[in-house]
């Protein structure tokens, strides 16, 4: 496993499916790009009202509303200006049944920013069929000389694919290790705060505990 080098890196974009991937995949990558100086521009695709389809206390308008809010917190801790932040507001859920047509505009509206010298991507081997989707558009949306590193927030198991793909990277985090467990906390939507849906989505102390650990890993293709 190789170590991160961020050298010549003046510019890079992150691309999220819902809001929380970005600061799971990639929070601690973020942090250390903006430390150096680099311009992040960070985009989320989906609009996450689908992780508790079920509740009557939060509305998929109210749960949109409260995620969006989440995000910007979270990535104003990573050094993130809300200028650098944008929301596209593809339906949760949908996006990766919703064919190639779907996957050529959202690789026309993730490509409207200044061109990236990295690109920070969801993987192909992901299990979640909206984060294949992203990964397939963000193909699409600069030329392959572009640097890409790829993350995975949940691997396939059939057929199983338990890395991104690519040489695979490592970014210790040190003491933004505990930063990005805080982080994570602050998507109280995810983490108990919507309480009348049992088959919502959450994000127990386990997921955290995975999604926080030391080290962020990458694969240097999508």
């Amino acid at each position: 496993m190789t170590a991160l080098n961020l050298d010549r890196v003046a510019r890079a974009h992150v691309v999220a499916p819902h809001p929380d991937d970005e600061a799971i995949g990639a929070f601690g990558l973020i942090v250390a790009l903006r430390r150096r100086g680099v311009i992040v521009d960070v985009t989320l695709v989906t609009d996450g009202g689908a992780s508790h389809p079920n509740s009557r206390a939060w509305p998929r308008a109210r749960l949109t509303a409260a995620r969006y809010a989440e995000t910007c917190r979270v990535m104003s801790r990573a050094g993130i200006r809300r200028q650098d932040l944008r929301f596209l507001g593809y339906a949760d859920g949908a996006l990766g049944f919703a064919g190639a047509r779907a996957e050529a505009q959202l690789a026309r509206d993730v490509a409207r920013r200044p061109r990236p010298d990295l690109i920070v991507t969801p993987s192909l081997n992901d299990n979640h069929a909206d984060h294949r989707a992203v990964a397939r558009a963000v193909v699409r949306a600069w030329p392959g000389s572009i640097r890409r590193l790829s993350y995975l927030v949940w691997p396939r198991e059939v057929p199983h694919r338990p890395r991104p793909r690519g040489r695979q990277i490592r970014l210790p985090l040190g003491c933004r290790s505990a930063m990005k467990r805080a982080a994570l906390r602050l998507y109280r939507t995810q983490t108990g705060d919507v309480d009348d849906d049992p088959d919502g989505f959450l994000l127990d102390r386990d997921l955290l505990v995975r999604f926080g650990r030391p080290v962020e890993r990458f694969g240097s293709r999508p």
